[in-house]
């Protein structure tokens, strides 16, 4: 797994740092190149409803969506709607 921070690390809701999907695509073209095994690529911070498709589109395919999740009224239906737009958006 390799991870980019989409927020600076220490605390729970941060606004997404959308400067950081240049790393990401950069990360999934690398990615794309191996040989074999393909790392899941990891975006943690600032994950929603808003911000999870340009990552998505960026190349990652696992988020994490703390306080999306848990300051949602229903948390079941949040992840739901948030794995609908990754998968829509994931090339």
């Amino acid at each position: 797994m390799l991870v980019v921070m989409t927020v600076e690390p220490g605390f729970g809701g941060q606004a997404f740092m959308s400067q950081q999907m240049p790393k990401v695509k950069q990360a999934r073209e690398w990615i794309n190149s191996l040989n074999g095994a393909k790392p899941i690529l990891q975006v943690d911070g600032g994950i929603s409803e808003i911000t999870i498709e340009e990552a998505a589109e960026s190349g990652a395919n696992c988020f994490v969506a703390g306080s999306a999740v848990y300051k949602s009224v229903n948390p079941v239906a949040t992840i739901e709607k948030l794995r609908e737009l990754a998968k829509a958006r994931f090339s």
